[in-house]
């Protein structure tokens, strides 16, 4: 094989040089080993299970381990399936197997060589997430003075306490410090955005439906004299709705807007949901379907190639426009089958009000279920001032915050409940009320 992957992964350079330990390992060393770096791979994203271990152990002991190339190579081939994983495991290989006495080091927690490729340059995507994995809480920010023994001083500080995770779940995304963010991104990740089936018109055979079926009765009575013995019946079929998200990326959204799209992606990439496919959308400037990009399975890969897509990041706001190319372009082709939207947005709109008042009316009459995610919300003083929200809050179902991960909980629990209306009431009563 060759030193490298086609996508500019494989090992390091140096690749030909010896593994320390000979060309048979210690059986129990080697063992333990290929376990954890399965592990550090779980904790990067990989999909890397039980199943993959022992087919790599098994792997391992019969090439053995004296040429790093052939090593990299026999467990890329156990762990790796799908293209866009190749990436994040050559980073991960990479960082874990540099250090000879990695396990004794547990998993070179606080290593300066592991510190030093993060600080000396801007890591990729993968990169970022193997390392992050693989430091996985440690204080990056100091190393700790070594003792006189010139060995590493390792500490490890699993301090977890249940104010501090409350804390987390309701501190604004825009508050947050870079630790907080990650840890924040992970939790949202693991949100659940179930939905029900949505009855269909088409109907289905079924001796206990609530209609009758006077086709099949006629049918069934032709073969006994025209007596009707029986009434068929039918019931109506269900079938998953689309969830479709529009994401404002201007500059007053951008503490959010990326945050919320993290969301959007485990949403998009995880099954059994009932959702029959998800859209995203991303709205500053102009309109950029986004939908392929998201469904890359690794998050910030996808993230990064729908950053790449849409070139208005942190620009201005044109809602009204944007909403009027969704409503002629892309609403016939993905709003079918009782469509649910999520719009994500501040709505400080800087066109006129009346393109925004129009599109948002035609977009409801086009979907199911129309929320409304405002993280203008979280401030108790919040009132619909704003001329752009002012026209868009009586065309929504839903008005809910987005800023903080109890409120993508809450999010979540309304969707699965149609006639939630979250503060839209309170609000509508303040926008009738004289100022």
């Amino acid at each position: 094989m060759s030193g490298g992957s086609p996508d500019g992964g494989g090992p390091a350079a140096g690749a030909s040089e010896r593994l320390p330990g000979g060309s048979k390992p210690a059986e129990g060393a080697f063992v333990d080993n290929i376990a954890h770096f399965a592990r550090a791979l779980r904790a990067a994203g990989f999909p890397a299970g039980a199943g993959q271990v022992v087919e790599a152990v098994r792997a391992v002991e019969a090439a053995g381990v004296s040429d790093r190339e052939d090593f990299y190579w026999t467990l890329h081939a156990c762990f790796v399936s799908k293209r866009e994983h190749r990436q994040l495991f050559a980073q991960t290989f990479r960082l874990f197997w540099r250090d000879p006495e990695y396990l004794e080091r547990m998993m070179a927690l606080l290593r300066p060589l592991v510190r030093g490729a993060q600080e000396e340059r801007k890591a990729e995507a993968a990169a970022r997430r193997a390392s992050e994995a693989l430091l996985d809480g440690a204080d990056r920010g100091r190393m700790p003075e070594p003792p006189e023994d010139g060995e590493p001083l390792i500490e490890i500080d699993a301090s977890s306490t249940v104010s501090a995770a409350e804390r987390l779940r309701s501190l604004d995304f825009e508050q947050m410090s870079s630790e907080e963010m990650a840890e924040a991104r992970r939790i949202i990740s693991e949100i659940r955005l179930p939905i029900r089936p949505a009855p269909s018109r088409r109907k289905r055979r079924n001796p206990k439906g609530r209609f009758p079926d006077w086709r099949a009765t006629t049918r069934t009575a032709s073969g006994t004299g025209g007596e009707i013995r029986d009434v068929a019946r039918r019931s109506s079929r269900e079938r998953p709705p689309n969830l479709v998200a529009l994401c404002d990326i201007s500059g007053s959204m951008s503490a959010y807007s990326r945050t919320l799209l993290h969301f959007l992606h485990s949403v998009a990439n995880r099954t059994g949901e009932g959702w029959a496919r998800v859209h995203a959308f991303t709205f500053g400037t102009r309109l950029t379907n986004i939908s392929r990009q998201l469904a890359l399975a690794d998050v910030d890969s996808a993230l990064a190639a729908a950053g790449a897509e849409a070139d208005d990041w942190e620009g201005g706001t044109r809602i009204g426009q944007c909403l009027r190319t969704f409503n002629l372009e892309w609403s016939r082709r993905v709003m079918g089958q009782g469509a649910v939207v999520l719009l994500i947005s501040d709505g400080l709109e800087s066109g006129g009000p009346d393109v925004l008042e129009r599109e948002m009316e035609r977009l409801r009459l086009s979907s199911r279920f129309l929320m409304w995610v405002n993280p203008l919300l979280r401030w108790e003083s919040f009132a619909p001032k704003a001329r752009g929200i002012r026209a868009m809050l009586p065309h929504v179902d839903c008005f809910r915050s987005g800023h903080s991960i109890e409120s993508l909980s809450v999010l979540a629990d309304a969707v699965s409940r149609p006639r939630d209306t979250g503060e839209k009431a309170r609000l509508m009563e303040a926008l009738r009320s004289p100022a």
